[in-house]
């Protein structure tokens, strides 16, 4: 178990960042995580599959990050809003809005990719996997993850630019 640890220690802190977690909370979820998967009452079985252990590992993170993410924002003191005064750090409701029809807009892209494109922008863009961590993942080479990469980029530029 402890190459889980050297091959996706960075990647699952990735993850538990994107989950709304900070830099220090996202290495205690991830050791926690750890600790966690280590609890199971199917880790011997795990031993023998590292691809779904981390997969499990995975899910395990990414459940850590949003409870923590949740005690976090619970845990924060209340301050009088006259206190406080307005917070420019929220966007203009224009702005806002168009940041959600780009979302949106990406989705429907991201929909229209082929199944093998999609997941290589997953794991490579969404998740940070390394290239030959991706190649692995998919069972295809890392070179042909690059070419998969490029592509699909290019379909969602031109997906996105001509809405």
């Amino acid at each position: 178990m402890s190459h889980l640890a050297r091959d996706h220690a960075g990647r699952l802190a990735g993850v538990a960042r994107r989950e709304g977690v900070s830099a220090v909370d996202a290495l205690d979820v991830v050791q926690d995580a750890f600790h966690t998967l280590l609890e199971r009452t199917d880790v011997p079985s795990l031993r023998e599959k590292p691809d779904d252990a981390a997969r499990v590992l995975t899910a395990i993170v990414r459940n850590a990050a949003r409870n923590a993410r949740r005690r976090h924002h619970r845990a924060k003191p209340h301050v009088d809003v006259d206190e406080i005064g307005l917070s420019a750090a929220e966007p203009a409701p224009d702005i806002a809005l168009d940041q959600a029809e780009t979302t949106a807009q990406l989705a429907t892209c991201m929909s229209k990719l082929g199944e093998l494109h999609r997941h290589v922008v997953t794991l490579r863009v969404l998740e940070e996997l390394s290239g030959d961590e991706a190649a692995e993942a998919l069972g295809v080479s890392t070179g042909h993850v690059a070419v998969l990469l490029h592509r699909a980029r290019k379909q969602l530029e031109r997906c996105m630019t001509a809405a």
